[in-house]
């Protein structure tokens, strides 16, 4: 088996001449070393997990610059756009930041403690507790998500429009066979 050098739809200048990636070279020693094995789902898995490693430290970094952690903008981002009175319960949160309940508890705990969020009875239910985006929470998040859409503004900015479109349509359908 042969590996290509590089694959249509290169960006920038790593075209035909560009040097192969790391994914490149392991899938190499791989077709070298068990001609048996076909190793081409690494040049897709091990490169949307390199790819995903890369963009997490570029949104951290946005995250850090307005003193948040990731699980604190999720926090806020949730509260925030689920709209006024940005209350929800501390189960539509985890839902809605997709963590377990115990993980949004103890990120609905740090927000808390730095007055980005308040927690309270709730109205209609007597055992049921209600997390309410504070104005400072609201004003932060305002300004986190400005930054960080920009972020990602940019970071995809670096594919072409129409490579974008389809690549987000076929992690969509791969993610919906995954999760069938």
């Amino acid at each position: 088996m042969t590996v290509p050098r590089s694959e249509p739809g290169h960006v920038g200048s790593h075209g035909p001449d560009a040097p192969p990636d790391h994914v490149a070279k392991v899938m190499a020693q791989w077709a070298r070393e068990r001609p048996d094995l076909d190793p081409s789902p690494i040049g897709v898995i091990g490169r949307l997990h390199r790819v995903a490693l890369r963009l997490s430290e570029e949104l951290l970094a946005v995250y850090a610059a307005h003193g948040l952690g990731e699980g604190e903008f999720d926090v806020l981002a949730t509260l925030r756009r689920s709209g006024a009175p940005y209350e929800l319960t501390p189960s539509e949160v985890a839902a809605g930041t997709m963590v377990t309940s115990g993980a949004a508890t103890k990120r609905i705990d740090r927000c808390e403690l730095r007055g980005w969020v308040t927690r309270r009875a709730s109205d209609t239910d007597g055992r049921g507790r209600v997390v309410a985006l504070t104005e400072e929470g609201r004003a932060l998040i305002d300004r986190a998500m400005s930054a960080h859409l920009a972020n990602e503004h940019r970071l995809v900015g670096m594919l072409p429009e129409d490579d974008r479109a389809r690549l987000a349509h076929l992690l969509q359908v791969w993610g919906r066979a995954l999760d069938a």
